[in-house]
């Protein structure tokens, strides 16, 4: 059957998420069209297709034991000179991140795996651009503020074009996902453990 490359993530929410993904790409990100704005749960992850029943039984575990939680960001930040790379500050919801994304990685289930630098939730605005696009992502985003309660995430497949593309969304609690405006916040909330 072969390989596939995936991805879990946490989607920012419109209009929140296309702001950012035009801002991307008015940066000059090429890549800005093909990622959907997102906090990244498991990196892109290549896995045997046989594999994906298996990887969305566990993602559906996962998902039972979270419950919702306020997600909400806050100004840019950088992980330059490590990685070529401006994002938005996840500053409220990101122990709610690790968490979760530690559960996907769980050494027990089928996307176990070691992370290249320590996870850090954020929402990439540049990645691998040069250093003055770089820089006015990171000074043009630093008022930037969005709040949203969190209620899922989703599984992503990589295209042979590069595009990502959903899969399936998981809502926290096996509930089904609704839309941000109508969820109601539920303010420091962290999974069960």
């Amino acid at each position: 059957m072969g390989t596939v490359t995936i991805g879990v993530s946490i989607a920012v929410p419109e209009p929140h998420g296309s702001l950012l993904q035009q801002r991307r790409a008015g940066f000059g990100d090429a890549a800005a069209h093909g990622i959907p704005t997102h906090v990244t749960l498991l990196p892109p992850t290549e896995v045997d297709s046989a594999e994906l029943p298996a990887v969305e039984a566990h993602l559906t575990e996962v998902a039972a034991v979270g419950r919702p939680f306020t997600m909400r960001l806050s100004g840019t930040d950088t992980f330059r000179p490590l990685s070529p790379v401006v994002y938005v500050r996840v500053v409220e919801g990101a122990e709610a991140c690790t968490w979760l994304q530690k559960q996907v990685r769980d050494a027990s289930g089928p996307v176990a795996r070691e992370l290249r630098f320590p996870y850090h939730p954020h929402v990439t605005v540049a990645h691998g651009i040069d250093d003055a696009a770089m820089d006015r992502a990171f000074e043009e985003l630093a008022g930037y503020e969005a709040e949203w309660p969190c209620t899922g995430f989703a599984l992503h497949e990589q295209g042979a074009d590069g595009v990502w593309r959903k899969l399936r969304e998981f809502g926290f609690g096996g509930s089904t996902v609704v839309p941000p405006q109508a969820a109601p916040v539920d303010r420091g909330t962290l999974p069960a453990r």
